[in-house]
Formats: C-alpha cells, structure tokens, sequence
C-alpha cells in the first residue's frame, strides 16, 4: 500500500508539476500569443461597407447612388441536402440549380452564393432558414438614368472599385479606406454583438454635364445611328469660354447598370480615344493663321478656276469646280485649291507651330482616362505634298475634342481652354475640396478670332457648305468635314468608307454653345452638310430652347431699350 501510495503521490505530483508549467507558459511565456488566438476565436473582423460618393450632374440631380443590398454566402460543410438547397435558392435568386449547386459543393468553408441581392429577395432567403447560408450587407451602385452619359460617368465592379469614366478616374475620392469593424462570436462562430457601428462615405462629385443637354444630345444621336447606319458616331457639346463638357455622346453605348461583359466597342470613349483625319474642318487652323500672320486679309483673291492644284507632284482637287474666290469664299465653299494656296503662303514651319498653338498632337488634359494626343508630324518629316495636305486636314490625326476646342478659339476670342468634366469635389458634409478653375491661354488676337468668327457664320448662309444647319432666329459659325478613311489593306483613301462631321457655335456673336457632331462611315450619303449638319441645327435649337436663350433679333431688340434707358435716365 506504501508502494502503491507512492507511485499515486508521484503521478499528482507530476501532473500538478504539468499543469504549473502549462499555465507558466499560457500566462507567462507565451502570453501574448494566446490572447490573440483567444481573441480570434471570440472575435472576427470584417470590413466597414463604405458608401461611395454621390455623382450629380451641373444641376444637382443624381447620375450615381447606392443602393443597401445583401450578398448571400455558404459554408458547404454545414449544408446537409445540397441538392435541395441549390433548387431552393436557384428559384428565388432567378438563376440555374445546377450553378447554384456548383458553389454550395466549393471545397472551401466560405463561397458566395450571389453578391449585392435586394434587401426583400434577400429577406425571403433568410426566412428559409436554410442551414449553411448566410448573408452580408453590402452596398451596390446604381445608376438612375441607365445608359445616359455612359461615357462620362462610367462603372465600378462587384467591389465597388472604379472602371470607367469619372467612377475610375476619381476613385480614391468618391471612395475612402476602409476600416474594421470587430464583432463577438461564440464557438460555433455565430455573430454574439455587432460592435460599434460607423459610416464610412466618400467625396460627392459635381459634373459640368447637364442632365437635360445630355438627353437632347443622345436621343439625336440615336436618330442618327438609325438613319444613316453609321458604324459609330460622336457629339460633344461645350461652354466655349470655360471649357466645361455640357453633354458628350458616344454610338455604340452601354446600360451602367449591366455593364459586365460590355465589349470594348460599347466601352469605348471615342470622343478622346479614336482619332481621324478631320478634313475640312481642320481649315479653320490653316486661315485663321494666314489672317494672324497678314499673309492675307479679307480682300485677298485666290483663283480656283482650274480646280486642281498641284503640291510635291500630287494634284489635288475640288469636289466643285469654282472661279477666282475671296478668302472669305474659299472658306464658305470649302475650296481645297484656295486652302492649298494659303497654307503654301504661311509656310510649312508656320503651318506647324499654328497646328500645336491650336493643341492638336497634345492631349487636352480633359479629366477622363484614356485620351490620346492624336498624330502631328514634325516638318522635318514631311513629304512635298505635306503642307497641302495638312492644310485640308490630311495626314494628321485628331480626336472629335480636339476639333471642338479649335472652334471653342475663334467663339470666345482667341482663348485655347482646357475642356473638363469635374465641376467641383465636397466632401460628405458639404465641405468643398475642389473646384476647376477654367485653365485658359491666348493663341490668337481677338481681333483675328472675330474676323474668323465672321467668315464662319457664311459658311452656314446661302451658299455655304453647311446651310443645313442654320437655326432660325440665331446665326450659326461653323464649318463641315468630309473626310475619306485611309484604307490600311490597299494603303490608299478608301472610296466608300467616310466620315462625316460638323463642328460649330451658337449665337455666333454670343456663343453660348460649341458642338461637334462626327459620324463614322454613314451610309447612303457622305457629306458633312448633310449627315451632320442637321443635327447639329435638330440639337442647337432644342438646347437653346431649354438654356432660354433668345433670339438674336430679341436680344438686339433688348439692348435697344436699355441703350435708349441709359440716354433717357442717365
């Protein structure tokens, strides 16, 4: 019994020796290391949903909000009749069993079922009370008017990370880092409390798009898809004197709210993505140089009769046979043989230092990804048939932007403005964080910019090139472009691929709005005047309707009365 007693006395001893160690190492040397993992399995973190900021158009009103939604989740091994689960959930989630099933048999203990659910579909899931799902708040973002301005305002992924268009570009700011949020859970890892809740939101974004202009904009531009079957078209509208885009369009386009799987066609910005060679349109740089430099003036005479000229051992012609022309008709007829014989009078070197003043081969600096610069040779580059086609908008690549701030120079008096989007940034409570300040740089004298301005509104009169898209009641500036698409397979202008475009602004003494309408290969007619210029003229007098601008004749007639006011009661 002594014995036995012994041994007994020596196996306590040991194991109270083997607890004593034990809890020296939980409470002593490894401390810290086992209050974590304690805490681990008491408590779990998951990230703080954080609301992406709100995007409005100019007037206030919504382009992108969020939406409360719940994503459902599975842990497999808790899902005993997998079969009948999957069919359950397939018929309230509006998808395939057999997909459904596919994710409830992941060799995983955590698997999404469906992410961003609406909040009743989800709350008919949970009264199922199948074992193994779970659900997990989430924000989704929705855009309220669809497809409009698809191209401005862009997408974000299941994530809530930016894409597209301003959702990509100011990402960090209409976002926030996230935080997180710790939670108590019992051993079975159930939740046990919610922690301390916090609402996490980023910046609001103001546009300088119209929502209203926008709509005009668009529903013209689908007119036009529909009847000239055009592979693509373009319009983009803006202030002249500050830069700010009111509405910008591009066919093909894409619904926002089911933009996943968009191809790139429909992704595609084309307004400052895909560059052209502008034809005519491109003349307004090559005269508005030659007034500037003196190496013409208004009564400057060009003879056209032969309707050909020749440069560097290439002879280039007019689409009408014309006589001796006045600068001012060679730019209202559009007489490549005139415009020729100004660029030669400028001078190659000329010619290119007034095509970079213009910011053409640059990108614009307008705040949405993806511009490209365009393509502007160097001089020393050139061929000997260069200027010449230079000069008529060949051989040098541009974006539908970079025309339109060419014009936006003569409308406003010589200022090269750098086109924008973002209006102004604040922050959740109203703080502002930023506000564009309408960058602007003179690159030609006003008096020069007024001359021009005046031969452009011809171009719209009785016989011009774009009478189409003269406005009753207010005179338009503007100039039309019909230019061949270069053929890579036969590597020459092809003879049934065009485009088609119009660039100009309204009231041409007061502009209130530039525009540039292009429509690649239309089908049935190629010439500016008449694929694009009326529906510069059908979205002007829509725009200027909605703005309130009046009519020329009023607005003279107004002055009128406050000139003879001001003699009256001085």
């Amino acid at each position: 019994m002594n014995r036995r007693g012994m041994v007994l006395v020596a196996i306590i001893s040991v194991a109270f020796i083997a607890v004593v160690v034990r809890l020296a190492d939980i409470m002593v040397m490894n401390h810290d290391w086992f209050l974590a993992k304690a805490r681990g399995q008491q408590t779990k973190q998951e990230n703080i949903p954080v609301k992406r900021g709100i995007i409005y158009d100019r007037m206030g009103r919504e382009l992108a909000v969020n939406l409360e939604t719940e994503s459902v989740f599975c842990d497999p091994a808790e899902i005993s009749a997998h079969d009948d689960v999957a069919k359950s959930l397939s018929r309230e989630l509006g998808s395939d069993a057999r997909v459904v099933l596919t994710k409830l048999n992941a060799d995983k203990r955590f698997y999404w079922v469906e992410r961003k659910v609406e909040l009743a579909r989800a709350q008919r899931i949970r009264d199922m009370k199948l074992k193994g799902i779970g659900f997990i708040p989430e924000l989704k973002r929705y855009y309220p008017k669809g497809s409009l301005a698809s191209h401005v305002v862009g997408f974000v992924n299941s994530d809530n990370t930016g894409l597209e268009g301003i959702e990509r570009e100011l990402d960090k700011q209409l976002s926030t880092q996230t935080e997180k949020l710790t939670k108590g859970k019992d051993a079975r890892g159930q939740t046990l409390s919610e922690g301390s809740m916090k609402e996490l939101k980023g910046n609001d974004v103001v546009l300088t798009v119209d929502e209203g202009l926008q709509h005009i904009v668009e529903k013209n531009l689908d007119e036009i898809m529909a009847k000239w079957h055009a592979a693509s078209a373009t319009i983009i509208m803006m202030n002249p004197h500050t830069g700010e885009i009111l509405a910008l369009a591009n066919r093909p386009a894409y619904n926002l709210n089911n933009a996943s799987g968009t191809s790139m066609q429909k992704l595609r910005n084309r307004a400052i993505t895909d560059s052209y060679e502008p034809g005519s349109t491109f003349k307004v740089v090559v005269g508005s140089a030659a007034l500037e430099e003196g190496t013409v003036n208004s009564r400057s005479m060009f003879d056209c009769s032969a309707g050909t000229v020749e440069v560097g051992g290439r002879r280039i012609k007019d689409d009408h046979r014309n006589g001796v022309l006045s600068f001012e008709e060679v730019i209202q007829k559009s007489s490549n043989v005139g415009t020729i014989k100004i660029g030669l009078g400028l001078g190659k070197q000329r010619v290119y230092d007034y095509v970079k003043k213009f910011g053409f081969g640059e990108r614009t600096g307008i705040d949405l990804a993806g511009e490209v610069s365009g393509l502007v040779r160097h001089p020393d580059k050139w061929s000997g048939m260069s200027i010449g086609a230079i000069s008529i908008g060949q051989e040098i690549a541009v974006t539908p932007l970079q025309v339109l701030r060419a014009y936006a120079v003569i409308a406003n008096g010589g200022l090269l403005v750098k086109p924008h989007v973002v209006a102004e940034i604040r922050t959740p409570q109203g703080q502002q964080v930023y506000r564009a300040n309408n960058e602007k740089e003179r690159v030609l004298s006003e008096k020069t910019a007024i001359a021009f301005r005046s031969i452009l509104k011809r171009v719209t009169e009785e016989g011009g090139t774009a009478k189409s898209a003269s406005i009753d009641g207010n005179q338009v500036a503007g100039k039309t472009g019909t230019a061949q698409l270069f053929d890579q397979r036969t590597k020459r202008y092809s003879k049934e691929r065009y485009v088609s475009s119009f660039v100009g602004f309204v009231p041409a003494d007061d502009p209130r709005i530039a525009m540039i309408v292009v429509v690649h290969e239309p089908k049935g007619a190629i010439y500016g005047g008449v694929v694009a210029g009326p529906a510069f003229k059908a979205i002007a007098n829509e725009s200027l309707s909605y703005l309130s601008v009046p009519r020329d004749d009023q607005r003279e007639r107004g002055l009128l009365l406050v000139s003879n006011r001001e003699r009256v009661y001085p």
